[in-house]
């Protein structure tokens, strides 16, 4: 199978005013001034109700009652309700979820009835005094339990669950879905390579820590529309499933809009829908009332998607000379309570299992295992980060069993454009081998570093990465764009600034078609109303999939300004072009016309009428090259994913060898962004991205008790890192070739950043120390302790 581009974008030159320029985000006076406003900060009027839910304590058990009638009678409550009132499932992938819990709970936190009442202290008082009764049940909280032949069934409806045609749910188990890659003859491959390495690694879960809690202002007013202020990564997505939860109170898609403002952070955990509905329910219930419903940093924790854990099996084949052979990749997903997101999660992972490695023979099974813990969803990484920490763990040793060196070894093996995938497409162009060699010089591998210090010592760890934006293979955008009458440009779209830049970036995008300084660009947040369709910002694909639809836009906008100019002055399309705010002819230097002069009241010509008005235009994308119409049994057959952002990470750690503290001393990371719409931004996404991950290897542990309950829900006893946990020395590398279908060449790399870095510290640290950690996260106990038992041993 071959991949084939729909069309090419505009041509990439030295010529570019805008793209490819640090330009200072178009955003930032907002922030910096205080101007911008989120969900929390809007004023709601004296009409404001507030909302507080009732949680279960348990982590799985029959409801047997609910008795909400003390709630009711406390001061200043206003409607109390609960799972009888809403009996309605939803969900973004699988309609496995409930607003209210129904029957059963099946996670500690699930809400099982709310608390609508006229101050926020009022309606958290209220919400203890409704009294349920629980018959506690046996939770099932580790994976490889779950699917044991004898394991209770924690949704026994499974079979029944609506879902997306490329999900494959196993009635009658624990198994939601089962993504399976065949290719090749595994067993053959293994049977005759020279060396074969098999173990088993583990990834716990962990939260999601955006500083901006999870907030939302629902209002239905007298006339029957529903409005819903949220702080989600996802406005059109959550509209459309408000309004097919909804359905059965009446709702169509054109009586619900959501409107999302700035957002303070989202990392995955605001995408799809998780308390926003809850929300969106409270404000159902009392008519002409808005009602605020805003989540505690402890219900952040626990109370909305977390990121899945995973237990992985890998055996991996190569020969003598380096070349591998076969993968073998079993990954079991605690996917937790509900899955209506998170088993995508385990979708895209086992699509892409190999890494980025050339690969001829392959068998992949990622199992989405239901479990009693929090829902599991979508995180910065999308599951590549899991299942890279055991795979880059995995091809160190292999390098080391047969006497090569890593960073050679991968080399070999990385994938390049036009080699294979695993469910039978073709690499798309790529900078991996540009991204292993710049990464290796700037952390210098080969050359030993020897520490001033007796009691530390210094290693180093090389892993590449890999990732393919994991969306429906109809995921579409669109953009709308206007110009005013000084001849600066509004640009309507609905992806979400999430801090990353995308704002900015569409700017850039629009000027430099339009011959326009990026100043004179403005970007507005979303209004589903107001703004056109986005599917998700999501995936680290909107700089790719909406910058389409906002270049295809602007270049509408400019084909429209030329034919004005054409009907006025007679020149032809192809002689004219935009700088300088004007429009400018190669046959005729002379001419120059202000785009303000006509842009919206038109040209006026000898005879004393009109030609032009307004200039307005809109643009739309879709990767119409992609379909899922895989084999379910093997993965073959369709083409998933859209492309494929690579790279590379070095670090060089010191270690202190008594208690197992990690500094890191260098960080290098490099990424092919295809084009670097904005390289302060790319730059900063690497730096970022980094950080967060090297949070997950070194710092961050989320804790459960035998019960099911977290620990260890805050930022006083789950660490995050500050600004003295940042590595010494950070080396942004930008590598740059060009997707074909990309804007500029653009595609995404805001994830990716992430995806290597707990394997670069496991691979340092055996650098180092001659120790293996296979668990994450790598704290300081564990490697003091496995120091310790290495020197027993």
């Amino acid at each position: 199978m071959t991949t084939t581009y729909p069309f090419e974008a505009d041509s990439v030159d030295d010529a570019l005013t805008a793209v490819g320029t640090p330009a200072v985000r178009i955003d930032g006076l907002d922030k910096i001034s205080g101007a911008a406003q989120f969900v929390d900060d809007l004023d709601f009027g004296p009409d404001l109700l507030h909302g507080a839910v009732v949680e279960s304590p348990h982590a799985y058990a029959r409801i047997v009652s609910i008795d909400t009638s003390a709630a009711e009678a406390a001061p200043g409550v206003v409607k109390v309700i609960t799972g009888e009132d809403f009996p309605y499932n939803f969900g973004m992938y699988m309609e496995d979820r409930y607003i209210f819990a129904q029957h059963h709970v099946r996670f500690v936190g699930e809400q099982v009835a709310g608390v609508i009442a006229r101050t926020h202290r009022q309606a958290v008082r209220a919400a203890k005094l409704v009294e349920v009764e629980y018959e506690v049940l046996e939770p099932l909280l580790d994976p490889k339990e779950a699917v044991a032949e004898d394991a209770p069934l924690i949704h026994p409806n499974l079979g029944d669950y609506a879902h997306v045609p490329w999900f494959f749910p196993k009635a009658d188990t624990n198994i939601a879905h089962w993504r399976k890659i065949r290719k090749g003859d595994t067993e053959k491959a293994f049977a005759e390579a020279d060396y074969v390495l098999e173990d088993t690694y583990r990834v716990p879960r962990y939260a999601h820590c955006a500083i901006e809690p999870h907030v939302t202002v629902g209002k239905l007013d007298h006339a029957g529309r529903l409005t819903v202020w949220t702080a989600s990564q996802s406005p059109h997505t959550q509209r459309h499933l408000f309004a097919e939860a909804l359905a059965p109170l009446g709702f169509a898609h054109k009586d619900v809009r959501v409107i999302t403002p700035y957002v303070g952070g989202g990392f995955g955990g605001k995408a799809g829908v998780s308390m926003e509905i809850i929300g969106a329910a409270m404000a159902t219930a009392v008519k002409g009332h808005p009602v605020k419903l805003r989540f505690t940093r402890e219900q952040e924790f626990y109370n909305t998607y977390q990121r899945q854990g995973v237990v992985a099996e890998l055996k991996v084949g190569v020969m003598n000379n380096g070349t591998i052979t076969a993968v073998e990749h079993k990954l079991y997903w605690d996917a937790g309570a509900y899955v209506e997101y998170g088993a995508n999660v385990v979708n895209a992972a086992g699509l892409s299992a190999t890494g980025p490695y050339r690969v001829p023979n392959i068998s992949n099974d990622s199992l989405c295992v239901y479990t009693n813990l929090p829902p599991g969803g979508p995180y910065r990484g999308f599951g590549y980060s899991e299942f890279h920490f055991g795979l880059e763990s995995h091809m160190d040793r292999i390098a080391e069993a047969i006497g090569m060196d890593p960073v050679d070894f991968r080399r070999k093996n990385a994938i390049v454009e036009g080699d294979e995938l695993s469910y039978g497409g073709h690499m798309n162009p790529s900078g991996m081998i540009e991204a292993i060699d710049k990464t290796a010089a700037a952390i210098e591998w080969g050359v030993d570093e020897e520490s001033k210090n007796p009691n530390t010592i210094m290693g180093k760890g090389v892993a590449l990465f890999w990732k393919a934006p994991a969306m429906p293979p109809n995921a579409s955008s669109a953009s709308f764009l206007k110009f005013n009458e000084d001849g600066s440009v509004n640009v309507s779209v609905s992806g979400m600034e999430l801090g990353q830049g995308y704002l900015t970036v569409m700017a850039q995008i629009a000027a430099e078609i339009l011959g326009l300084p990026v100043e004179m660009v403005r970007v507005e947040t979303p209004d589903t109303d107001r703004n056109p369709y986005e599917w998700q910002t999501v995936a680290s694909h909107v700089t790719w999939s909406s910058g389409l639809a906002v270049e295809k836009a602007a270049i509408e906008a400019r084909a429209k300004i030329f034919e004005v100019i054409h009907e006025v002055y007679g020149f032809e399309d192809e002689t004219l072009y935009l700088e300088d705010q004007k429009v400018k002819c190669t046959t005729d230097p002379e001419f120059a016309k202000p785009l303000r002069e006509f842009v919206i009241d038109g040209i006026q010509t000898d005879d004393g009428t009109w030609r032009g008005g307004p200039i307005i235009a809109s643009g739309k994308f879709m990767p119409e090259f992609t379909n899922a119409n895989s084999d379910p049994e093997t993965g073959q057959g369709g083409h998933p994913n859209v492309h494929y952002t690579v790279g590379a990470c070095g670090v060089l750690i010191e270690i202190d060898k008594e208690t197992g503290r990690i500094w890191v001393r260098k960080a290098a990371l490099a990424v092919d962004a295809g084009k670097a719409i904005n390289p302060d931004l790319v730059k900063g996404q690497i730096t970022g991205g980094l950080v967060q991950g090297l949070a997950t290897v070194l710092y961050e542990d989320m804790r459960f008790d035998d019960d099911g309950r977290l620990m260890n829900p805050n930022f006083t006893d789950y660490k995050i890192p500050t600004s003295f946990d940042i590595p010494d020395e950070m080396i942004p590398i930008i590598v740059e070739v060009p997707q074909p279908d990309g804007p500029f060449g653009a595609r995404g790399v805001g994830e990716h950043t992430m995806i290597a870095a707990a394997p670069v510290i496991a691979n340092a640290v055996y650098n180092a120390l001659g120790v293996r950690i296979k668990s994450m996260p790598i704290t300081q106990e564990k490697i003091a302790l496995a120091v310790t038992d290495r020197h027993h041993n």
